[in-house]
């Protein structure tokens, strides 16, 4: 039979205060990432457990994507993010804007646009059927809205690769390309 634990100890336990951290503003894309717009002076050593904590939360709740805006006025800011993983995107002449891409996947972030082309496929079976799609994501989620395969080509891509790659991304359906003269 064992014994119960007794102290002799005559010093006071003393209560360490749980320090809690805050998370850092953030508002949802349409892509499934979110977006911060660090805005508030802030030393790096309060800024980067918000960083942390804030991860971890988006890491648990399965954000995909984070952007964060910081302005120039917190250029002090930047080192620390860059630390934390996170990669230069773009910068204006008033703001850097960085990002982190989360799930052990491929960055589908978009890289910074001088231009964006923007494809559509119309896509016929032998049966005269057009193909058409609802968006899972962007501005027509959720909406009872059906539209043709659409998309981004990414850098360099060609785009009749593009329209196949965005046919095969949204549907799951292989297809080709094939160049039509008329319509009978």
């Amino acid at each position: 039979m064992s014994s119960p634990i007794t102290s002799t100890s005559s010093l006071p336990i003393r209560e360490q205060p749980i320090q809690q951290v805050g998370l850092l503003k953030a508002v949802e894309d349409s892509y499934g990432g979110v977006k911060v717009d660090v805005e508030e002076p802030m030393d790096s050593d309060v800024y980067v457990p918000l960083l942390r904590a804030s991860m971890s939360q988006w890491r648990q709740q399965g954000v995909k994507g984070v952007w964060i805006k910081l302005p120039i006025k917190l250029a002090n800011l930047v080192e620390p993010t860059v630390k934390e993983g996170f990669r230069y995107h773009h910068a204006e002449s008033d703001y850097l804007m960085l990002v982190y891409w989360i799930p052990e996947t491929p960055d589908t972030l978009p890289a910074n646009a001088s231009h964006t082309v923007g494809i559509g496929a119309f896509v016929i079976n032998d049966n005269r059927e057009v193909l058409v799609v609802q968006e899972k994501n962007g501005a027509f989620r959720d909406k009872d809205v059906w539209k043709f395969p659409t998309g981004v080509a990414n850098q360099g891509e060609d785009i009749c690769t593009a329209a196949i790659r965005e046919v095969k991304e949204e549907t799951d359906i292989d297809t080709e390309f094939v160049e039509i003269l008329a319509f009978r």
